[in-house]
């Protein structure tokens, strides 16, 4: 049973897995008797409180226990890096499932709290859960922009010959395709250890700059490359660089089918051929 079937990600799975999904109304609470859960209803950025200070806590926090309690399965939640925040030392190492998360920013916060409500909720009852921490996931979402997505957004800048602005630093990130990501997620919904967390997430971590330039010197672009100071809040809610140890996932048997070079291919031809 998909809650969040809808977005990016739950869409993809569902295509994906057509034989085992099954989409819910974005509006439903219930799961069918037995069945397991793969939990994707989220927002998406640390943007949401200049709008508004209480949707990232209504969607994340209370959406999810109305739905947690009438799932009898297991309940496989997808979270986020986010919740790593500078919890950890990135000049050191590695973010673990077992680094310490001191995220910055509601979306941030908010979906460390979902993990720690579903852990303490399934304790008490009885129930059991998996928690997957995805990087950052790109392969053609279309509702990429400057909030969500932002690389894809990058990229349909450079196709069209715009210039774009990075932030100062070096900005490390880990990426992953849609496709991997999904297969990923089954793998360890099926063959995942219960009531514990899993880091999802490619070998590497790339600096932006050098993607952005690939894409340049791939598409033939006239687009320059400007790089800008870090806004304030910026600064405050997003980690400068990240790289994400993901050898639970790996102990599963799981192997990337498409290197950052040719999920930017992908990309490329995606936004070329809409």
């Amino acid at each position: 049973m998909i809650y969040g079937g809808f977005g990016f990600i739950g869409g993809n799975f569902a295509k994906c897995f057509p034989e085992k999904s099954e989409v819910l109304h974005k509006h439903a609470i219930c799961s069918t008797a037995g069945k397991d859960a793969l939990y994707l209803i989220s927002t998406t950025n640390n943007y949401n409180i200049f709008d508004s200070h209480i949707v990232d806590i209504e969607t994340n926090l209370t959406r999810l226990m109305m739905v947690l309690p009438n799932v009898p399965g297991t309940f496989n939640f997808v979270s986020s890096w986010f919740v790593y925040g500078n919890g950890y030392d990135s000049a050191q190492k590695a973010a673990t499932e077992a680094s310490y998360c001191d995220p910055k920013g509601f979306y941030s916060i908010t979906k460390r709290t979902a993990e720690q409500l579903i852990e303490s909720y399934c304790d008490t009852f009885n129930k059991n859960y998996r928690i997957m921490r995805l990087c950052n996931v790109i392969g053609g979402d279309s509702k990429a922009g400057k909030k969500k997505n932002a690389l894809e957004y990058i990229i349909g800048r450079i196709i069209n010959n715009e210039d774009i602005e990075i932030y100062d630093g070096d900005n490390y990130r880990n990426y992953l395709h849609v496709d991997d990501v999904c297969r990923a997620i089954n793998l360890v919904s099926e063959k995942g250890v219960l009531n514990t967390t899993y880091n999802i997430g490619s070998a590497h971590s790339y600096r932006l700059i050098d993607i952005v330039q690939y894409v340049i010197d791939k598409t033939g672009s006239t687009s320059k490359i400007k790089i800008v100071e870090t806004p304030h809040f910026h600064q405050i809610v997003q980690t400068k660089d990240f790289f994400m140890n993901c050898y639970k996932l790996r102990g599963l048997g799981f192997t990337e089918q498409y290197d950052i070079w040719e999920t930017l291919d992908k990309i490329i031809y995606i936004r070329k051929n809409p």
